[in-house]
């Protein structure tokens, strides 16, 4: 479960991990003004959205006075940022910069393990300066059984003066790593990243940024997440209408919807968009044995995101039967009316010839069909950049 940044905050401030001082969330800009001046200083008005690059769509604020807070919130309230309509801001006290860094800490489930991310550029997108000078960026691989009793102070040290933290943040930084892994580690989270990770004019260093995934599994040892859980059923539309039926859907940041069966499927057709050179705008797993009926409401609710130019279907057929997944995308495409993006469908196992053949016999101008998954992501990024 993905936590808003006002929500990250406050689990990191209940594990130690030191943050600017908290904030208010508000839903109106009348309420942005009253927190402005509660809090009596300058202050920051943030969007609370789960997705990156609040910042380049207006999405952050500095407002000096309250009146500037509410002028603030009321231009983002209501903002569609990459597809997440902002229906929450949240103010908080202003802090003094001086430099910014980056710190993560997160599961590697190739390397079986944990993996720390570190690097002196922060602020900015982490995985472009990794594509570009990968020498910037220091990527740790830690072994669970050596840090039972939490991240050695040592080996956090090393960890952010390999990654050139300047010395005047050093030892703060590896502090505040160590604060860090314990909150991953004892909050049973999937990610904890920290962009920017900032060293203040007064020397402090502090999260000035917040992105947490718990992980919904180990939900039942943590009664204080509860509330966190009991936000995010009230928040995305989109995901809290597919968590009704009983799907699986995620929203991301691209331009190409992604709807499989199974999470290794939809995983891995996540994998050859990107091999592909596209992005995934969400992802849906529709799971085992999807009627026409689910297969539809799950195409419609792809198609919902604003951001989508097209979708990859990739369905590999056992319980699920290739004509069931057919009927359902014709249901989709009729309940849908006239849509806009192309539908690039790839079928194979149970029945795939024959929901191949009720495709073609359809033959609508939305629909593409795909030999493979290689030639299906490729296609659907082609459609994707028009």
């Amino acid at each position: 479960m993905d936590l808003l940044e006002y929500q990250g905050k406050e689990f990191f401030r209940r594990h130690g991990v030191p943050t600017p001082p908290p904030g208010i969330v508000c839903t109106t800009a009348d309420e942005a003004e009253d927190a402005a001046r509660e809090l009596n200083r300058p202050v920051v008005v943030k969007a609370q959205v789960k997705t990156g690059g609040r910042g380049k769509a207006g999405g952050i604020k500095l407002a000096e006075a309250p009146e500037e807070a509410r002028e603030a919130a009321a231009a983002i309230l209501g903002l569609d940022i990459r597809g997440h309509m902002v229906q929450l801001v949240y103010v908080e006290p202003a802090s003094d910069i001086a430099d910014e860094y980056y710190l993560s800490v997160m599961h590697d489930r190739v390397g079986k393990g944990y993996l720390v991310i570190c690097s002196a550029e922060g602020g900015v997108d982490i995985e472009q300066v990794n594509r570009e000078r990968p020498e910037a960026v220091v990527k740790e691989a830690i072994v669970p059984s050596q840090v039972e009793g939490g991240l050695p102070a040592g080996r956090a040290s090393a960890i952010v003066h390999a990654a050139q933290i300047p010395d005047a943040a050093a030892d703060a930084a590896g502090e505040l790593l160590v604060q860090l892994f314990d909150a991953f580690r004892l909050g049973d989270a999937l990610l904890t990243e920290i962009n920017p990770l900032v060293r203040t004019t007064d020397g402090r260093v502090i999260a000035l940024d917040a992105k947490v995934t718990i992980d919904g599994n180990a939900m039942f040892r943590h009664d204080d997440h509860r509330e966190w859980a009991d936000f995010d059923r009230r928040g995305d539309d989109l995901e809290a209408r597919a968590k009704r039926k009983g799907i699986q859907y995620v929203k991301l940041d691209g331009d190409v919807g992604v709807l499989g069966n199974g999470a290794g499927l939809v995983m891995a057709t996540i994998d050859v968009v990107a091999q592909a050179g596209g992005q995934p705008a969400n992802f849906l797993d529709v799971g085992g044995g999807a009627s026409a009926d689910t297969m539809a409401e799950s195409l419609a609710i792809v198609l919902a995101d604003p951001q989508v130019k097209s979708v990859l279907i990739n369905i590999y057929g056992g319980i699920t039967r290739g004509e069931e997944v057919a009927k359902g995308v014709i249901e989709a495409l009729d309940r849908l009316g006239g849509i806009e993006p192309k539908l690039v469908v790839r079928l194979d196992g149970t029945n795939a010839a024959q929901g191949r053949r009720i495709l073609e016999q359809a033959r609508h101008p939305n629909v593409v069909a795909a030999a493979d998954m290689q030639q299906a992501a490729r296609r659907a990024v082609e459609l994707a950049r028009g």
